[in-house]
């Protein structure tokens, strides 16, 4: 699991050297501290999700491509997603406390991408899924462990999680309060 997480810094570092960057530049151009990225490049943190898009944007790179290494596609650059259109998704049928709402979802070329809200509620209960997508989960509020595969990580509010979706992996909320967590899949579609 923990490849994951610092396979995020490892990208990091490497767009920042092929860009030629410091560390200082970076940091200075993502309004954060030369140690927090240092700590993000070196796997010992994974940053919020806020900071982790401020970090791209000064990577000049796109979240796609960040993920992917796969270039951008389409002729817009930005979507608009209103909360009257958000749906709610069915899953699993035997899952309960579960809500899925539906953000977004587009598909690029080769790249797709969907942006979730998922509520978790105490007491929920639910086998582990597998999904054929990377995953990045941000916390809005309340807290959960996250069992991937043999581990299980607590995810508390501002904490994120990045993983691929392929391995079998479930949410467990074990407090009294909901768990509230924004999901990014990234579907890359080799079918050629």
């Amino acid at each position: 699991m923990e490849d994951y997480l610092v396979g995020i810094g490892k990208r990091i570092k490497e767009i920042r050297k092929s860009n030629g960057q410091t560390i200082h530049t970076l940091a200075s151009k993502a309004d954060v501290s030369n140690g927090l990225i240092s700590r993000i490049e070196n796997g010992r943190t994974i940053p919020s999700l806020p900071v982790l898009l401020n970090i791209i944007k000064s990577l000049k790179i796109d979240v796609p491509e960040f993920f992917s290494g796969l270039p951008q596609y389409g002729e817009n650059n930005f979507f608009v997603c209103r909360s009257a259109d958000f749906s709610v998704i069915e899953k699993e049928e035997d899952a309960e406390g579960f809500v899925y709402k539906l953000i977004f979802g587009k598909q690029l070329a080769s790249l797709g991408f969907e942006a979730v809200m998922l509520e978790v509620q105490p007491g929920s209960k639910r086998d582990k899924v597998k999904t054929d997508a990377f995953e990045f989960k941000y916390m809005i509020s309340g807290e959960c462990s996250y069992i991937i595969g043999e581990e299980e990580i607590l995810l508390k509010e501002g904490d994120a999680l990045f993983f691929d979706g392929r391995i079998p992996h479930v949410p467990v909320n074990n407090v009294s309060k909901p768990a509230k967590m924004l999901v990014f899949y990234f579907f890359i579609n080799n079918e050629k």
